[in-house]
């Protein structure tokens, strides 16, 4: 499992964890993530995530 970070306000996308909340189930990977999907701080795209060494 990977994380991610927006790059442009710091938010994480932590693959193990998903984000229930917002229906995307724990051990989602991030690239059967909706491609429409938003950040949930600052709503940029997806494109703008970078992959986090942990």
């Amino acid at each position: 499992m990977k994380i991610y970070m927006c790059a442009v306000c710091g938010w994480i996308y932590d693959e193990a964890a998903g984000l229930p909340d917002h229906g995307i189930a724990p051990g989602t990977l991030w690239a059967d993530v909706p491609n429409d999907w938003r950040c949930p701080e600052c709503n940029i795209g997806k494109a703008d995530f970078v992959m986090c060494e942990v």
